[in-house]
């Protein structure tokens, strides 16, 4: 439990503290004035002041936020100072500082997924290159070596490790498998009976890929498509759950600490593909049009560029409070779903 609050922590810590820079430094670009950049919520623990903006640390490090002037939460002693208030920006611009957190999730998601790539490297798909030999399955039986190159199967070429698969699952079915391995440049000729895996259901010859490393340049460039499919994965599943046509287990703080708590001890590699996840979902999440997200506010700049009239700052902030007190309630929702799932899994003792 106390590697999961604590891994819990750190995770929330970075995503929040990535998620307001990013608007933080596109206030600063459009010189908006900053009164506080804050690391948590509720009563404040430490802070202090540099030029205009307040630095503070609160008592609940669960999220953050940037207060920008001229948003109506000004304190008493807080002067704005003339043409740098939020509102006083264009709608792009100020559709450009909303856009900044998201962007900055995004954008450390891109970069520690470049840093797996290149520090610890990704399973090799698209070639048949066996990397690991699983022991007790017909792989190991019948002699097949860490580096074999698999050609072909039954007679079919097969080019990456998903063909590879599927070959094996209905090559298997006819009887005795014939393989075409490469071994260090000489041809090996291997014959080999594939069971269906009881536990799987279906045959399994019991080889997983090889690992493969990138330059760091190739996996800087490599990194933006991971994360470009992963995004429109992401954007999918959203769709989908919100036209009814598939399901989303949607997972809260407890359950975050959970995995975040497995993540760390699964090692540091693991951990920081969770934490490129967690970024890439709060970044795209934060995006979604529904009010008190980035992506409701977003709406209503875009409505007003599209018709040149602004939106009652009153109805507004209406339409955000009531999103906000849905958003409260989803999360003791998934809260209270969290904790049922983590209770059910705790033995009982009798």
């Amino acid at each position: 439990m106390g590697i999961s609050a604590l891994s819990f922590l750190l995770v929330i810590a970075i995503c929040v503290l990535s998620h307001e820079s990013g608007h933080f430094m596109m206030a600063r670009l459009f010189k908006v004035q900053v009164h506080e950049f804050a690391f948590g919520m509720g009563p404040v623990l430490a802070r202090f002041d540099r030029g205009t903006t307040a630095w503070s640390i609160r008592l609940i490090p669960i999220g953050g936020f940037v207060r920008l002037a001229g948003m109506g939460e000004e304190q008493a002693d807080e002067i704005v100072e003339p043409g740098r208030s939020f509102p006083e920006k264009s709608p792009w611009k100020r559709l450009l500082i909303l856009g900044g957190g998201s962007g900055s999730n995004i954008l450390l998601a891109v970069v520690l997924t470049a840093l797996l790539l290149w520090g610890h490297g990704v399973l090799d798909l698209n070639s048949t290159k066996i990397g690991e030999i699983m022991p007790g399955y017909p792989a190991e039986k019948v002699g097949l070596l860490p580096g074999d190159t698999i050609l072909e199967i039954s007679g079919s070429a097969v080019a990456d490790w998903s063909e590879l698969s599927v070959t094996i699952r209905k090559k298997a079915e006819e009887g005795p498998v014939e393989l075409m391995i490469d071994r260090k440049g000489k041809i090996i000729l291997v014959s080999v009976d594939i069971p269906s895996d009881p536990e799987h259901k279906v045959p399994l010859l019991g080889i997983r890929p090889s690992m493969v490393r990138y330059s760091f340049g190739r996996a800087l460039f490599s990194s933006i498509g991971y994360i470009w499919d992963f995004s429109i994965e992401i954007v999918k599943g959203i769709f989908e759950w919100a036209t009814g046509r598939g399901q989303v287990d949607v997972t809260g703080p407890v359950g975050i600490a959970s995995m975040a708590g497995k993540a760390a001890k699964d090692g540091f590699w693991t951990f920081l593909a969770f934490l490129s996840m967690i970024n890439l979902h709060l970044g795209i999440l934060n995006l979604l049009p529904f009010p008190a997200l980035d992506g409701g506010r977003i709406l209503i700049i875009s409505g007003e560029i599209i018709t040149g009239r602004r939106l009652p700052e009153k109805w507004e902030n209406m339409v955000h409070l009531a999103g906000f007190a849905l958003l409260i309630l989803l999360l003791i929702f998934v809260t209270w779903k969290d904790l049922v799932r983590l209770f059910s899994a705790i033995p009982v003792i009798k």
